[in-house]
């Protein structure tokens, strides 16, 4: 079974997305991402789906969901045609997702979704480490044409100005929610809308005193920019090891995942086997 984007011979259908609640939002990004991350544990039961939900990683907000909190969004998903129970696997329900058809989307597109769906707001450069993981996006240029298409179709938002730390989010929030979310990113320093951008000059203005010009040496008038400057490599290794922390957090949400799902699976057959007597 396949949740690959519907080619364009087949003619898709016209995308049916429309706003969701946080939980539905959570639930639905669960399914694409662990789809294209660990197929082997995909389609995904109600308890792997709940797990995936409430992991600590690659999630912000975190939730404590209860698995009844999911079915019933999961009966949700389904009634929209975002989701689908899968027959075939004995007395255990399984979900897929139809998100592509859903949304309108392809794989690389669906990628970068899955990530705002799962954490909200982030900067691009965020954005792009954090979908590379499950499509390919080498870099911000590859990243850009794929936001331009997504904001065409009214799946992604601009938060900030476009610039160096430029934000960006899903549509998918509900309106109040929206308005919240908005609120919230306009106290984002951006690249030219910051409260704090005139400060700097201030203090360079008063140092014009007899004093400081004759202790002065020649290279102290760049120093606020190099400061500046290493300030902002600061900045980038700093969040490209939160990156690195947060797949090293991933990949062991997975492996516990898998082992889970092995033992469950295990027990399964041990109950089947004495069930039959072997």
């Amino acid at each position: 079974m396949t949740d690959e984007p519907s080619t364009p011979a087949q003619q898709p259908p016209e995308p049916r997305w429309q706003p969701l609640s946080a939980i539905d939002r959570r639930v639905a990004g669960v399914l694409v991402e662990k789809a294209k991350t660990t197929a082997s544990a995909y389609p995904m039961s109600l308890n792997a789906v709940t797990v995936g939900c409430n992991q600590k990683s690659n999630r912000s907000p975190v939730m404590e969901l209860e698995p009844d909190d999911v079915e019933e969004s999961l009966d949700r998903l389904r009634h929209l045609g975002a989701v689908g129970l899968v027959q075939g696997y004995g007395r255990v329900s399984k979900y897929r997702h139809y998100m592509y058809d859903w949304l309108g989307v392809e794989k690389v597109e669906m990628a970068v979704m899955v990530e705002l769906l799962l954490r909200g707001p982030q900067t691009i450069g965020e954005l792009r480490g954090r979908a590379a993981r499950m499509e390919p996006i080498r870099d911000l240029a590859e990243l850009r044409p794929v936001l331009t298409s997504l904001k065409s179709k009214g799946l992604v938002i601009a938060m900030t100005p476009e610039g160096r730390g430029h934000v960006v989010t899903h549509a998918l929030f509900e309106p109040r929610e929206l308005e919240t979310v908005k609120a919230q990113c306009s106290g984002l320093p951006g690249p030219a809308a910051s409260p704090e951008a005139p400060g700097p000059p201030a203090p360079r203005a008063a140092v014009p005193s007899p004093a400081p010009a004759a202790v002065s040496s020649p290279r102290a008038a760049p120093a606020p920019q190099a400061e500046g400057l290493v300030a902002e490599v600061a900045d980038v290794f700093r969040r490209q090891l939160e990156e690195l922390r947060s797949q090293v957090a991933q990949l062991r949400s997975d492996l516990e995942e898998l082992t889970a799902l092995a033992h469950r699976t295990e027990d399964e057959l041990q109950r089947f086997r004495d069930e039959l007597g072997a």
